[in-house]
């Protein structure tokens, strides 16, 4: 469906998940990718998983923490060393745990905010002079915890309502130079940690699917397909977009089904 041949991605977080759904998908279609995330063991899988989709291309991984901006640094100088410039930039990494108000201390909340808020207006800023000049996309991995109120997530929605608005900000000033700024919203996607972590059982995930106007949970290559298509050609007039891909989910279902999963995580166990 998208031809990405010889371009160059960098997807940050991209070595699990629905993050390393989207680098995969990017290599099927051609690209050079590159990869990032904290631990070099699973920076390395992931190359090694791209390189057996695309062996022409140029796969490459860095390990880093968005949040230490020296080596933050370091990571995008051997992206821009590799690559020269990027066409598009992926920026997925977050982090999360569910935990009420009452229990979350501040330092896990900082934790939260500084992953993906902080992370990820320095890895858009690293990546800006990559990108200068029209074609270039940027793509933010978000979360309907930014607009939809959930128990247990408050640091998270809290995070990502930044992460949407940091995106329109940029969008909005980067215009001018050719970037394009948008953010995919997820729904409930199996088969991640981030899915798993919040409706701990297959019964509750059932649950979820039951609370989603299409009646299904989506997958990796749901995700993948919309952030391929945001990053191309065909959604050249698109910028500073917060889109859902989520199956309707945010159009009612999502703030009854985890209220509920809410309920039903601080109901008191039996000993």
């Amino acid at each position: 469906m998208f031809d990405y041949q010889g371009k160059n991605v960098f997807v940050v977080g991209g070595t699990s998940g629905i993050n390393l759904g989207i680098a995969k998908a990017f290599a099927k279609a051609g690209a050079n990718v590159a990869v990032a995330s904290r631990r070099q063991e699973k920076v390395d899988a992931a190359v090694e998983a791209l390189r057996e989709i695309n062996g022409q291309g140029k796969m490459l991984g860095v390990a880093f923490d968005v949040r230490d901006l020296e080596a933050l640094k370091t990571g995008f100088k051997q992206i821009a060393d590799a690559y020269g410039q990027l066409d598009v930039l992926v920026s997925g990494a977050a982090g999360n745990f569910p935990a009420t108000a009452a229990e979350l201390s501040e330092n896990g909340f900082k934790s939260v905010m500084d992953i993906d808020l902080l992370g990820s207006f320095q890895v858009l800023k690293q990546a800006y002079p990559l990108m200068r000049r029209p074609g270039g996309a940027i793509v933010q991995i978000s979360a309907p915890q930014a607009y939809i109120a959930m128990p247990m997530q408050s640091h998270v929605s809290a995070a990502k309502a930044g992460v949407d608005m940091l995106t329109k900000s940029l969008a909005l000033e980067w215009g001018i130079e050719g970037i394009r700024v948008n953010s995919i919203v997820p729904g409930p996607i199996s088969g991640t940690e981030g899915f798993s972590r919040l409706a701990p059982s297959d019964a509750l995930q059932q649950a979820v699917a039951q609370s989603v106007p299409l009646k299904r949970n989506g997958s990796t290559d749901d995700i993948a397909n919309a952030v391929m298509f945001i990053a191309s050609e065909m959604a050249s007039y698109i910028t500073g977009t917060v889109l859902p891909v989520d199956g309707g989910w945010s159009l009612g279902g999502a703030s009854m089904a985890m209220s509920q999963l809410g309920k039903m995580a601080q109901q008191p166990k039996e000993n």
